[in-house]
Order: structure tokens, then C-alpha cells, then sequence
């Protein structure tokens, strides 16, 4: 590099480093929740939030034909960055995308790698030790996806066959639990992801898959032929969705409520919903056709961060 080059760069690095500490307190005095938030304090210096997304968890946080992160929680965690950068008054913040899974989405969160992590996360009270739940998004049921023609309705009817659940999830642990009290005549299989025991299930590896009823639906949309699957058995739980934070950190959680509670009650969540559940969807344009459950709605009109008993 020449010279005169050299001292330019060394010039302005300064004046960049002065810029940035300005617009960095600027906003801290802007904020009364700065000094409840450590994330905050972060995001205010460095101008970058780390969002942490699923990869197939459809329609929720997924990707698209694009490979762009899409779906109805990751709509919602937008929503949440522009009121996170409206805050801050930050003239502009980059997105970090963080690819998570089931097994790793909690520690990522903890360890600091990932800020918010929208995408199907269930909130539980055991969950609630390690990491931070915001206002619900969505409310879910355990429930089991076969062959039309298998002739399987209901969990009894897996004595002897094989099942497949996502590593890490709730359904993971129920099912289990549920078939060491019934003989243990399930075998059990684990997948990675969604995706991964979707396809176990479509090309014979399994006879079922269990997992939320939501997600169900929508790996059944992905299929190539949907009509082929159908969504079956007496829900084993009840769950909410919610976004997962750090714990101890009061005022990035209070941010995230108040946006959140907003869109719930504002109807735009509703919106949202609409887009993703009852249009046409990527990748295949197909429409999951669901309508608003009562306990989704009642949730809309009265937002909670509490878990479910």
C-alpha cells in the first residue's frame, strides 16, 4: 500500500471509531431499556443482531426455493428488528442469520452466538431455566402424521411399527416417555431436523412421524404428494410457541413483548398468520389451509408469556 495511502487509512480509522461511539451513545441516551440490557448495550455498539432461524421448520422459519429465510415466526422477529432499530434510533442495523436446530437453538441462545430466535421453539417450564421466553406466537398440539392408507388413528396403533421424531423437541421427549409406559413396542428413530424425518417417513424408513400438528402440516405440504398424508392421533400436549432470549435480561425481553404484544393485538399478527397458513406458500405455492385455532385466537386477545401447564 503506498504511503500516502497508508496515512489516509490512519487518519480516518479514528474519525470511523469516534462515529460509531457517538451513534452508539446516542442511542444509549435514547433508551431507558439500555441500562436493563446487556444485548441492547451490544447492538447498540456494534449496529448487528444476531437472529437465530430454522432451515425447514415450515411454515414457521424455513427456507425457500431462494434459500431466503422465510415463514410466519420469522416475520414476526422482522417486525421485531425494526422496533429494536426504531429503539436504538439506529440509522441502520444488520441482520446476522444464524441457522439453528433442535438440539443447538437453546445454547446458542445462551453462549451469546444468537440474540433472538424465532422459529418454533416450544415454551416450557423446564426451557424456562436456561433460556428466556417472549409473548407467545403460537399455540400447537402433539400429533402424528401417516399414510392415508396405513390404517394408523391413534399412538396405540404404533405397537410394532416404527416411529421417527426431530432430536431435541418436546414430541422427542413425550413419545418416548409414552412408549416406556406402554411396553416400549415403538421403535423409535431421531432425526436431525424436520426435513430429515419427514423424508424418513415418505420414503418407508417409518410408518410415522410425530411432532407439533402445525409442522405436520406443513411437511405434508412438501411432499409430492400431499394428499397421500394425513394429520391423526389424540394430541399428546398442548404448547405455545415463543421467541427464545438470554435469561437476565429485562430489558431487551421487555422490547421484545411490547412489539410482539403489539402485533397480537393490533391484528396484524393475524395478518401474518393469513399469509403463511391460508395462501399459497413457497416452495411449491401450495395453501396449508388451516384456520385460526379458538386457543390461537383467544392468545391474539389476551398475549401471555406463560407456558402451558
Amino acid at each position: 500500500m503506498p504511503c500516502a495511502i497508508m496515512r489516509r487509512a490512519t487518519l480516518i480509522r479514528p474519525f470511523c471509531c469516534l462515529a460509531a461511539t457517538l451513534l452508539a451513545g446516542a442511542a444509549m441516551a435514547a433508551s431507558p431499556l439500555l441500562a436493563q440490557s446487556d444485548t441492547l448495550r451490544r447492538i447498540a455498539v456494534t449496529g448487528t443482531i444476531s437472529l437465530g432461524h430454522r432451515e425447514s421448520s415450515v411454515p414457521f422459519s424455513y427456507y425457500d426455493e431462494r434459500r431466503q429465510v422465510v415463514g410466519y415466526s420469522h416475520e414476526l422477529m422482522l417486525r421485531v428488528v425494526e422496533a429494536v432499530r426504531s429503539e436504538l434510533q439506529l440509522p441502520a442495523l444488520t441482520q446476522r442469520l444464524v441457522p439453528v436446530t433442535s438440539q443447538n437453538r437453546m445454547a446458542l441462545v445462551q453462549n451469546g452466538t444468537v440474540d433472538l430466535e424465532c422459529g418454533s421453539s416450544s415454551n416450557t417450564l423446564a426451557r424456562q431455566r436456561q433460556v428466556a421466553f417472549s409473548t407467545s406466537i403460537f399455540v400447537v398440539s402433539t400429533r402424528m402424521l401417516v399414510r392415508q392408507d396405513s390404517g394408523l388413528k391413534d399412538f396405540a396403533d404404533l405397537a410394532g411399527k416404527r416411529a421417527v421424531v426431530t432430536a431435541g423437541t418436546t414430541s422427542e421427549r413425550l413419545l418416548r416417555s409414552w412408549n416406556e409406559t406402554h411396553g416400549g413396542r415403538i421403535q423409535l428413530l431421531s432425526a436431525r431436523d424436520h426435513g430429515d424425518a419427514f423424508q424418513s417417513l415418505e420414503t418407508g424408513k417409518v410408518d410415522a412421524l410425530m411432532l407439533d400438528d402445525a409442522l405436520l402440516h406443513g411437511e405434508r405440504a412438501k411432499a409430492a404428494r400431499p394428499e397421500d398424508w394425513v394429520v391423526t392421533g389424540t394430541p399428546m400436549s398442548a404448547e405455545v410457541y415463543g421467541c427464545m432470549m438470554r435469561r437476565g435480561d429485562p430489558g431487551f425481553k421487555a422490547l421484545v413483548d411490547r412489539e410482539l404484544t403489539r402485533l397480537l393485538l393490533s391484528g396484524e399478527a393475524l395478518k401474518i398468520y393469513t399469509r403463511w397458513f391460508q395462501r399459497p406458500i413457497p416452495p411449491k405455492g401450495l395453501n396449508l389451509n388451516q384456520p385460526p385455532s379458538e386457543a390461537l385466537l383467544r392468545l391474539y386477545q389476551l398475549p401471555t408469556d406463560q407456558a402451558l401447564p
